[in-house]
């Protein structure tokens, strides 16, 4: 067994693709036309690391319930966790893109992380291994 994908609630498909793809440097593995359990129309979005086998599900909220946890979705807690094998050329290329960083990057026994905010507002961990690896 596998994870295959974790769901993403945000507020425009679009917009979260531009982020994952755009700033994170993610693949767009599929963008479809699909239906809501009711029959209203939505979009199906994956976006995946290269080289990963888990994606991203990119769930547009729909409705007041779902929209109260975009960007909270781990109640303000880290809840994702990119690892590179580059630290410091992913993070650059990170924070050129526009990426919003809450921490400077600071070693820990996993390894090298530095947090930053998804287009959503959710928190992440770069990861990458220590700089004396």
């Amino acid at each position: 067994m596998r994870v295959e994908l974790v769901a993403l609630v945000v507020d425009d498909y679009d917009s979260a693709v531009e982020f994952f793809v755009g700033a994170l440097g993610f693949e767009l593995v599929e963008d479809s036309p699909s239906l809501t359990n009711d029959g209203r129309a939505k979009r199906w979005v994956v976006v995946r690391p290269p080289g990963g086998q888990t994606g991203i599900l990119l769930a547009q909220a729909d409705g007041d319930h779902q929209q109260t946890v975009v960007g909270n979705q781990t109640a303000g807690r880290v809840g994702f966790f990119l690892r590179t094998d580059d630290f410091a050329a992913q993070h650059k290329r990170m924070t050129d893109a526009g990426v919003r960083f809450v921490t400077q990057p600071r070693d820990e026994p996993y390894g090298r992380v530095a947090v930053f905010l998804d287009v959503a507002g959710n928190k992440w961990d770069l990861l990458g291994p220590t700089r004396a690896e």
